[in-house]
């Protein structure tokens, strides 16, 4: 059994859409925690609505790539759109993957406080 804590992010429609991906990943998913969601400011791109963001400590049989590619699957379904020219705009909604079996493996980690604090509220045990 693996291991894995997300983040997810949304600020169009932001509790309507977080709350939609948490439903459609406590279907898919035995997620075993929940950090609190607070509200952010956009990185990047800043004059766009704040965020609210969280996160999940999930476990699953799949392996990595597989979880990545389920999580992808509920952005989609969604109907979240991949835009390489406005990689920090609005998002309905964003689920990545931040520490697998214990191992961070997303540099929003070392780069985003906020992420951080969910990541050490969810585990003390991640290895960073």
């Amino acid at each position: 059994m693996n291991t894995s804590i997300i983040v997810l992010g949304s600020n169009i429609e932001p509790q309507k859409n977080i709350g939609l991906a948490k439903r459609l990943i406590f279907e898919r998913f035995q997620v075993l925690r929940e950090s609190r969601f607070l509200k952010t400011k956009p990185v990047g791109l800043v004059n766009q609505p704040d965020f609210i963001n969280g996160a999940l400590l999930i476990e699953t049989e799949l392996e990595c790539e597989l979880f990545r590619f389920d999580l992808k699957e509920i952005e989609y379904r969604m109907g979240r759109t991949k835009n390489i020219s406005k990689s920090y705009g609005p998002r309905i909604i964003d689920v990545d993957v931040l520490v697998w079996n214990d191992q961070v493996v997303n540099r929003d980690f070392y780069e985003r406080e906020f992420v951080r604090d969910f990541v050490l509220e969810l585990s003390a045990d991640v290895r960073y």
